[in-house]
Order: C-alpha cells, then sequence, then structure tokens
C-alpha cells in the first residue's frame, strides 16, 4: 500500500495490487497509531476510527484532490500503482 500523500503527520495511502476487492472508492489514512479508511465521494468514515481535527483536514484535502484520488482508483483498479499527490497546505 504506496503512501500517495503526507501532510501534518497523516500518512495516505490507496491498495492497488488487491483493489479488486474493494467497491467504494477510498483511501487509507494513518495518524499516531489510528488508521481510517475513509470514502473519497464524501469523506465519510467506512471503517476504522480517527481524531477529529486530522479527520477534517482529510476531508478537506479529498474535496481540493477529488479528482486526481478518483484517477488514482481506476489505476489501482487496473493494478498500476497510484502517483503521489500533492500534500494540504
Amino acid at each position: 500500500m504506496p503512501t500517495i500523500s503526507m501532510f501534518y503527520g497523516i500518512l495516505v495511502s490507496i491498495y492497488y495490487e488487491d483493489a479488486g476487492q474493494h467497491s467504494t472508492p477510498h483511501i487509507h489514512v494513518r495518524y499516531q497509531g489510528k488508521k481510517a479508511s475513509v470514502a473519497i465521494e464524501d469523506g465519510a468514515v467506512l471503517a476504522g476510527d480517527f481524531p477529529a481535527r486530522q479527520l477534517r483536514m482529510v476531508q478537506v484535502w479529498l474535496d481540493i484532490h477529488k479528482d486526481e484520488l478518483l484517477a488514482d482508483w481506476e489505476l489501482a483498479l487496473a493494478g498500476e500503482e497510484p502517483f503521489r499527490i500533492a500534500p494540504l497546505q
């Protein structure tokens, strides 16, 4: 699972080797031992637990980079490594 972006201690990743088993486009986020899966479309937490402040940063980042993330999701479905995406600044 490659890290596609990092900002404020948050690591953002997308699975690509087994993406065929996932149906909802999503990312995986990690921060200080906390992990969650977050939907690309609406920023909803699909699984896991994540601090509210960091989740809000992830959701803002998702809004800014939604098109790039959906393109990365398509690459992942094809079994290709996704591109890195600029961090939240």
